[in-house]
């Protein structure tokens, strides 16, 4: 199935996407906003690459062969060609609506359209286009190239062939897919982390416990992999934070409401890892 992917931001997200869609041998164009924006994106996925080959993942060859899939541009209009295109910018509806109202006029007839969006309904982004149909949600995890879920989100009109169509991509390129079929804020796991990172910070925040025993509690009283506290740190205070008012503004329910604690640390800009301080310090 390999084709043409468009990639529409170079940040973490945007560049775990295209390396494994270029790894898959689909050829990727890059896009965002400046050449230093791009550059940063390459340099990452050059770096993920030689990691990988470091340790005997993947062959030395492979990261060139990659690398030389992805054109880097700063140039919306480069999507024109694309079979796919996947919007990764920043979490926010009117940022989004920006770029899918550039997509619909730029990109052809069949391609579809999709969102990277982990908390937006999907249907609120197609309504600026006119190919409402063509529009889906494509929810990756991060570090992309580690992660192997992805969630495929259906708007209210997205049609069949457009969801077979990016089920066959994104399994295509490693990941094991969750259908979600009705588009509400949050889809099924953002709206399950949101809720338990609420939670959890209310605990930290009134004292009823630190951070490092929290995440402790939820491995192994849970089962899981990384704490919710740790969890944030790794996505992004930040992006917790949008998804958690997303859910929030459309629900009305005050489990998703953030915390004092959470707003504070985003307006101090203390985000996590990519800061080097949230919950915890790197």
């Amino acid at each position: 199935m390999a084709g043409r992917l468009a990639v529409i931001g170079a940040g973490l997200m945007g560049s775990g996407i295209a390396q494994v869609a270029a790894q898959a041998g689909w050829q990727v164009t890059l896009r965002d906003l400046d050449d230093a924006a791009t550059r940063r994106g390459l340099d990452g996925i050059r770096t993920s690459l030689s990691k990988f080959a470091a340790k005997g993942k993947l062959d030395p060859a492979d990261v060139d062969a990659t690398l030389a899939r992805i054109t880097p541009t700063t140039e919306l209009e480069a999507a024109a060609d694309a079979d796919i295109v996947v919007e990764a910018v920043f979490e926010r509806l009117d940022v989004k609506h920006e770029v899918f109202r550039a997509l619909d006029k730029i990109c052809a007839p069949g391609a579809v359209l999709a969102t990277n969006t982990s908390a937006i309904p999907v249907t609120q982004i197609a309504a600026v286009t006119g190919r409402p149909e063509s529009v889906v949600g494509t929810h990756f995890f991060s570090p992309v190239p580690m992660m192997k879920l992805c969630e495929l989100v259906r708007g209210y009109k997205t049609s069949d062939e457009t969801l077979a169509t990016v089920r066959a991509f994104a399994e295509e390129i490693g990941k094991t897919v969750v259908v979600v079929n009705r588009d509400i804020a949050g889809f099924v796991t953002t709206r399950l982390i949101a809720a338990l990172v609420v939670e959890a910070v209310k605990l930290v925040e009134s004292g009823v416990v630190s951070a490092e025993d929290l995440d402790t509690a939820c491995k192994l009283g849970f089962g899981h992999a990384m704490g919710p506290l740790a969890t944030t740190d790794l996505t992004g205070a930040d992006v917790l934070l949008h998804a958690a008012k997303n859910i929030y503004t459309d629900t009305g329910d005050e489990k998703f409401f953030p915390p004092e604690l959470l707003q504070r640390m985003v307006t101090a800009g203390d985000l996590g890892r990519k800061t080097g301080q949230g919950f915890y310090s790197y």
